[in-house]
């Protein structure tokens, strides 16, 4: 096993605390810490160390760090990434591939000759990426499409005329009829609704009115940072998640989502791919998007955990990964999976014991355990710990 170095992405939505708080850094930063990454994703891989990347490190010997039934899987490549995440302001709304659709996507590009760098690049990589955040703060999203007939009242109730295009096409259509209408309108009809949209909005919240209440206030603070997006529009169609520390979600393929505030551990396939609709001045691939995205409707449940071997397990329904928090007294326990480990320690102190000698992990600190490797744990500590789900 093997203590890692681990890189830091710096975006504008990020905290100046949570972050540099969990790696012992002084608060707030210079700048604000978006999200910290744990694992061998190419674009930022964790560091062993002698300074070797991880990627590279497992290219080099994949059966021994993966395991032959990873390997024969997902090929010679760890197949998930752990995060960090911290966001004092929202991220884009954005939805994920299935494996088939950018397995086709990321062919296309490549056959057309777009560099994998390019900033309108939608397919970075011939993979899906199915995610789980597991709160560490209380965190809200937008996560998926709330009940058609509840968006349409929620709509309906600000009374906008410039609205009733958007729920005439809702109430005969769907969703799968009113989200394009809203992403393909022009610009100038963009910025009218939304500004319509963000006023009655903001009228509602000041009464106090309870109804709707939190999808309002977002809609209004969304605006004000993404004056003419239509995702502010597309956001009262979303449900509105608020997960208490120890809740989390899944994402899977197709569902529209974006984060809006809070601190969490991630968890999801290792991919790059992003397809978004709105809330960002990144690049938006439209066609791509409505390709991709799951319109059915419904609450989006919350994760609670189960008791698994070595914590408190949350279960989900794909091979890649697989994720417990594991709380660890001053008693030795087993940690050893089947799988190649990461462990991320949040609280406390960890002193990890193998066959190669001890490992003591502080808080913000992770390290790699090849497949199979015994290795067992004491604290007081938390760790999180991600592996596949290959039965």
């Amino acid at each position: 096993m093997w203590q890692l170095t681990n890189g830091v992405r710096f975006y504008p939505w990020g905290s100046r605390i949570v972050i540099p708080e969990l790696l012992g850094q002084p608060v707030p930063a210079d700048r604000p810490h978006a999200e910290l990454w744990v694992g061998a994703h190419p674009g930022e891989p964790s560091r062993l160390p002698d300074g070797r990347p991880l990627d590279e490190a497992i290219a080099a010997d994949p059966e021994a760090l993966l395991g032959g039934a990873v390997l024969q899987r997902f090929g010679a490549r760890l197949p998930y990434l752990m995060k960090v995440l911290a966001a004092d302001q929202p991220l884009s709304l954005q939805a994920h591939p299935t494996s088939e659709q950018a397995e086709a996507g990321f062919a296309a590009e490549e056959s057309a000759g777009v560099p994998r760098d390019d900033p309108t690049r939608t397919f970075k990589d011939p993979f899906h990426k199915p995610e789980l955040l597991l709160a560490l703060t209380t965190f809200e999203a937008l996560c998926g499409f709330r009940p058609v007939e509840e968006s349409l009242h929620c709509l309906a109730k600000l009374q906008v005329p410039e609205l009733k295009p958007t729920i005439a096409a809702l109430a005969r259509g769907g969703l799968r009829a009113a989200v394009p209408q809203l992403l393909a309108l022009p610009a100038d009809r963009r910025a009218e609704l939304v500004g319509a949209v963000a006023a009655k909005a903001a009228t509602f919240v000041a009464a106090h009115d309870p109804e709707f209440i939190n999808t309002y206030r977002w809609a209004a603070t969304l605006a004000e940072a993404y004056p003419g997006d239509p995702g502010v529009v597309i956001s009262l169609m979303c449900n509105h998640l608020k997960l208490a520390p120890g809740e989390a979600v899944f994402l899977p393929a197709g569902n529209l989502h974006a984060y809006l505030s809070g601190a969490g551990v991630e968890v999801m396939a290792s991919s790059d791919n992003v397809l978004r609709g709105g809330l960002t001045g990144k690049h938006v691939d439209l066609a791509a998007l409505i390709e991709v995205l799951d319109f059915s409707d419904g609450k989006v449940p919350v994760l609670h955990p189960v008791l698994g071997p070595g914590g408190l397990r949350y279960p989900v329904p794909v091979e890649d990964f697989d994720l417990t928090r594991c709380q660890l007294d001053d008693q030795q326990g087993t940690l050893t999976t089947r799988g190649p480990q990461l462990l991320l320690c949040t609280e406390g102190t960890a002193v990890l014991a193998s066959s190669d000698g001890e490992l003591v992990l502080g808080k913000g600190c992770a390290a790699f355990v090849p497949a199979g490797a015994p290795v067992s744990a004491r604290g007081p500590a938390v760790l999180y710990r991600a592996t596949t789900n290959l039965s």
